[in-house]
C-alpha cells in the first residue's frame, strides 16, 4: 500500500500533466476554461462526451487539439443519412495471402482509433448510430462472430446541432445514456470573437504540441478511480440521483424534490450515479485532493444528468430546462 506521501506526490504529477494538456489546448481554444476542464474529466474517467453547439463554434478543432495534445489517434467520421454501420466498424474485404490464395481480411473502420469524433450523428439513420452502442459500452466491436477489442484509451466525442432538426434522428435515450457527460459548447463572447480574428487569419497561428503520452494518460486514469469517497459524500450524490425520478424516496430530498415530480418522466438511472461520482473523483483529483467533496458532485450534477433526465409533457409545456430542474433540486438539498 502506498504511503500517504507518495498518494500526494502521484497526485501532483497528475495535476500537472493534465495543467499542460490545458494549456495546450487553451492556445487554440481559449475562453473556455470549464468546458476543457469537463473534457479532461470525462476523459480521465474513460467516458464519452455528447457536445452540443451551433455550427462554427469550434467543436472539431477543439477535439483534434485535444487528441494531439495526448499524442492519441484521431478518426473524425462525418454522420449523414446514407452512412451505413460497415462504414464505422469496417468489413471483410477478399484478398490473396503469401500462397496465392483468396482470403477474407477484415478491414478495420475508423472506429478503429483512440479518439473517434462522430460529427453530427443525429443526422444518421438509427441502425447506423446502434452500431455504436457496443462500442462505447463494451470497447469492442464483434463481426463474423469475431470480436475486436479496441486499444486503450477510446474515447468518442459526438456532436450534434442543437437548433437544425429537419433531417435528424433523435438519439434513443438507451444511446444517449452511454455518454459519460453532455456538454453544451457556447457561442463566443465578443473579445473571443475579435481574438479569433487574428488567429485564425493571421499568419502566425499557434500549434498544439504532444505533451502527454499514451502510457501516462492510462495511469492517471487509474489513479482517478483510486481516489476516495466518504459515505457521506455517496450519500450525497444517490439522494441527489433520486430526487430527479417521480415515485423515488430518499429522507433528504423530500424538500428538493417538490416542483420537480410533477415536471419528470423519467429521472437519471444507475448509470446516472456511476457518472456522478466518477466524475467527482476526476474534478477532486484535478483540485488537488484524493477525497471527494459534495462540491465535486454538485459541480458534475450538471454535465452527468441533463441528458438522463426526461421532461414530461407538464415540464415541456411550462418551458423548463433540465439544468434548471437539477439547479433546483441541488438547492433544495439538505446540507
Amino acid at each position: 500500500m502506498e504511503s500517504k506521501e507518495e498518494i500526494e506526490k502521484s497526485c501532483r504529477q497528475a495535476i500537472e500533466d493534465i495543467a499542460r494538456v490545458k494549456s495546450e489546448v487553451s492556445k487554440v481554444f481559449f475562453g473556455q476554461e470549464s468546458l476543457i476542464e469537463e473534457l479532461l474529466i470525462a476523459l480521465l474517467c474513460g467516458g464519452h462526451v455528447l457536445l452540443e453547439g451551433v455550427p462554427g463554434v469550434g467543436k472539431t478543432h477543439l477535439i483534434k487539439s485535444l487528441s494531439r495534445a495526448l499524442s492519441l489517434s484521431f478518426s473524425r467520421i462525418q454522420f449523414t443519412p446514407d452512412l451505413m454501420p460497415a462504414d464505422l466498424i469496417g468489413t471483410p474485404i477478399l484478398v490473396k495471402d503469401n500462397q496465392g490464395d483468396r482470403i477474407f481480411r477484415f478491414q478495420k473502420g475508423p472506429l478503429f482509433s483512440h479518439v473517434v469524433l462522430a460529427d453530427e450523428i443525429n443526422r444518421a439513420t438509427p441502425k447506423t448510430q446502434s452500431a455504436l452502442l457496443e462500442v462505447m459500452e463494451e470497447k469492442q466491436i464483434t463481426v463474423s462472430g469475431q470480436a475486436h477489442p479496441l486499444e486503450d484509451p477510446y474515447f468518442v466525442l459526438a456532436t450534434q446541432n442543437p437548433i437544425e432538426m429537419e433531417g435528424t434522428y433523435p438519439l434513443p435515450e438507451a444511446q444517449i445514456d452511454r455518454f459519460f457527460f453532455k456538454l453544451s459548447v457556447p457561442y463566443p463572447d465578443e473579445a473571443h470573437l475579435f481574438r479569433m480574428i487574428d488567429l485564425v487569419t493571421g499568419e502566425d497561428a499557434p500549434e498544439v504540441h504532444e505533451v502527454l503520452d499514451r502510457k501516462r494518460l492510462i495511469e492517471i486514469q487509474h489513479l482517478v478511480r483510486r481516489v476516495l469517497v466518504a459515505d457521506d459524500v455517496k450519500q450525497y450524490a444517490v439522494s441527489l440521483v433520486l430526487a430527479t425520478s417521480p415515485g423515488r424516496h430518499s429522507n433528504q430530498v423530500s424538500q428538493a424534490k417538490q416542483g420537480a415530480v410533477n415536471m419528470v418522466r423519467y429521472g437519471a438511472g444507475p448509470r446516472g450515479i456511476l457518472a456522478i461520482i466518477l466524475a467527482g473523483k476526476g474534478r477532486a483529483l484535478l483540485r488537488g485532493r484524493f477525497h471527494v467533496s459534495k462540491e465535486d458532485i454538485r459541480e458534475v450534477a450538471l454535465p452527468a444528468l441533463r441528458h438522463r433526465i426526461l421532461l414530461s409533457f407538464e415540464g415541456e409545456i411550462d418551458g423548463i430546462e433540465t439544468d434548471q430542474l437539477i439547479r433546483k433540486i441541488i438547492e433544495g438539498m439538505k446540507t
